[in-house]
């Protein structure tokens, strides 16, 4: 079958592996130049927090220990006050469990290398989709030279981003569902460079500066540096609108961020000319289109984009390849039978990691630095370890295990239910024995 896959970035190229291990001829377009040789652009580099979802994709293609090579594990996460102090938290129970820090450049890099080395495979850079005939898969691409048109695609799967132009075309059609919501909050990339030669925070932390109404985040990379990001407010006081000269932008890190501060010599730069990039959520239905010639599919970002607040928009769109390819497998290479099953099976757990994100960048901007917090996941980590299998926070079902993401609330609710049950059983255990042992002194 030949395939067209329509973006290049990390799903585009992971599916792209998949598809070529199944047979299939795919053409895979990419709007950009090729980011191996372009690099990445200014302050759109997001370091990406890869986990055991992401992990479990890139190892059944045999590239798991490619990538983890140039990832930094974060076996927690590092809470800076006001003041200075510090408070580390792991992630996991036995303290071993790690989400890794990794440039989305680097990884693009390795899929694209992999995706061009697969048989049957060909790159198309500096292909931007214009026009797309879902009945006939006739496509229309704007390139240097002008527009391209390619003749009847059997199979068109867009991978090309929350802002999808496979999707843009595919809305148009009467049934078509389509919602996307912006928090009022932007990011923008900042750097704190190595100092010499060495990290100036511990590099085995993903770091939070919570502070209420905002935060910032930085994850390590090798050589030294960390990749910051800002999640500020578009408006209002403390905003990306209110902090807009240098003596401003100074002031505020100086009050808030002070020992981030202290080691960020370009932070005005960076303040300056980095863009501030927005946070948005898609949600869409059908994910699919079967014409008279052709179907067409949308798969990750292009399906389901969610914030970034639970490191899960990479992990979560390398599962759908997962998916995807075991759906072809059931259907016998089937597109339109298994992109209605793929559909099917990943609508809900897309729906869900969405909710959970956004709920996440509430605890991870107000609530991990607070003492309630800090004591409910001490008692988590005990509960892990005293019914190891049995019990397993949200977090760790999240980001440690395959579990479908609809599913983990059903279990969060079912081994409260199981503990409060122990619980009250020890304690009416415990009540039944004082009053045995007073009665039997009398």
């Amino acid at each position: 079958m030949k395939v067209t896959v329509v973006g290049a970035g990390l799903v585009g190229c992971l599916l792209t592996c998949y598809l070529a291990r199944r047979g299939h001829e795919v053409t895979l377009y990419e709007r950009r130049a090729d980011p191996r040789r372009a690099g990445a652009e200014r302050g759109r580099s997001i370091n990406l927090a890869l986990s055991e979802r992401g992990l479990d994709a890139l190892r059944r293609v045999g590239l798991d220990q490619r990538v983890l090579e140039g990832a930094l594990p974060m076996p927690g996460r590092m809470m800076h006050a006001v003041d200075g102090g510090l408070t580390f938290q792991h992630y996991s129970a036995d303290g071993r469990r790690a989400i890794n820090s990794i440039s989305r450049g680097d990884l693009n890099g390795i899929l694209l290398d992999a995706a061009e080395a697969m048989p049957g495979v060909e790159v198309r850079f500096d292909h931007r989709l214009t026009g797309l005939d879902e009945n006939t898969g006739r496509l229309t691409f704007e390139t240097a030279s002008g527009p391209v048109e390619v003749d009847k695609a059997q199979v068109v799967l867009g991978a090309d981003g929350a802002f999808s132009a496979v999707r843009t075309h595919m809305q148009w059609r009467p049934g078509f569902d389509f919602s996307q919501s912006y928090l009022d909050y932007g990011y923008k990339e900042l750097t704190i460079p190595a100092r010499d030669g060495d990290y100036a925070f511990d590099p085995g932390a993903l770091h939070i500066w919570p502070r209420g109404s905002s935060m910032m985040i930085a994850l390590p990379n090798p050589g030294g540096s960390f990749t910051c990001t800002l999640f500020w407010p578009k408006s209002g006081p403390g905003s990306f609108a209110d902090l807009d000269t240098p003596v401003k932008v100074k002031e505020h890190f100086t009050r808030h961020y002070p020992d981030a501060y202290a080691v960020m010599p370009d932070l005005l730069d960076d303040y300056e000319h980095n863009p501030v990039g927005h946070l948005v959520t898609v949600r869409c239905s059908p994910w699919h289109i079967a014409g008279s010639e052709t179907v067409v599919g949308l798969v990750g970002d292009a399906a389901h984009a969610i914030v970034p607040f639970y490191g899960q928009g990479a992990n979560c769109g390398f599962e759908d390849c997962v998916e995807l390819d075991r759906c072809l497998g059931e259907k016998g290479d089937d597109f339109a039978a298994a992109l209605a099953l793929f559909e099917q099976r990943r609508k809900r757990n897309a729906d869900t990691i969405a909710d959970l994100a956004l709920d996440n960048f509430i605890e991870m901007r107000d609530r991990v630095a607070s003492k309630a917090f800090l004591a409910r996941t001490k008692v988590e980590h005990a509960l892990e370890r005293a019914l190891p299998g049995r019990y397993m926070s949200r977090y760790e079902l999240v980001s440690f295990s395959t579990v479908p993401y609809a599913d983990i609330q059903p279990r969060i609710n079912r081994q409260r239910t199981g503990v409060a049950a122990a619980a009250a059983g020890v304690l009416a255990a415990g009540a039944l024995a004082v009053r045995s042992l007073v009665r039997s002194r009398r």
